[in-house]
């Protein structure tokens, strides 16, 4: 989940390794509906139209945002990945988006998208302060799609997802 053109559909390629599973576009506002990749019978990742400047009108926005607060409070989430631009300290977009997780109690993982756009030199501190600014109690994962810094830790992270996921559906099964 995050605003338009943050490299959503870009990060869920390079995890799953196949760079034409998710279409990615320069033009903010590609992905128009929610769209799942199944991972296994019982595990998806999701892609969330981004939230922000897309290029479409206001009224098609209001659907989105429509759509994206429906499947949110569906039940069906599990865990949020919140992707941030690291050359950039959140919107107020971003600040709401991360209170309505916060209020509603569901698991995230932040992640710093865009790396290989900012010196090394300056990737930490960027990140901390985005998590910082957000009031965020944990620290960001670095993610680059272009030079696959954090790939490793976030794949390692969405298995841990995964088989929290099983682990409670296993269960909720045998009670």
């Amino acid at each position: 989940m995050g605003k338009s053109n943050v490299g959503k559909s870009s990060l869920i390629n390079c995890v799953c390794n196949n760079y034409k599973l998710a279409k990615t576009s320069q033009t903010p506002g590609k992905t128009r509906l929610i769209n799942f990749f199944h991972i296994n019978k019982r595990f998806s990742i999701v892609d969330l139209p981004g939230y922000g400047f897309a290029r479409a009108s206001k009224q098609e926005q209001g659907k989105w945002g429509e759509l994206i607060e429906t499947y949110l409070k569906s039940g069906r989430v599990n865990h949020i990945i919140l992707l941030l631009d690291i050359r950039h300290l959140p919107t107020a977009e971003d600040k709401q988006m991360f209170q309505w997780i916060i209020y509603y109690g569901v698991p995230f993982t932040i992640v710093m998208t865009k790396a290989d756009k900012l010196p090394r030199s300056k990737r930490t501190a960027s990140a901390a302060a985005a998590v910082k600014a957000l009031g965020a109690p944990k620290s960001p994962l670095i993610f680059s799609s272009q030079d696959k810094q954090g790939l490793d830790t976030l794949i390692k992270r969405i298995g841990g997802i995964a088989q929290d996921c099983e682990n409670l559906l296993n269960n909720t099964i045998d009670t």
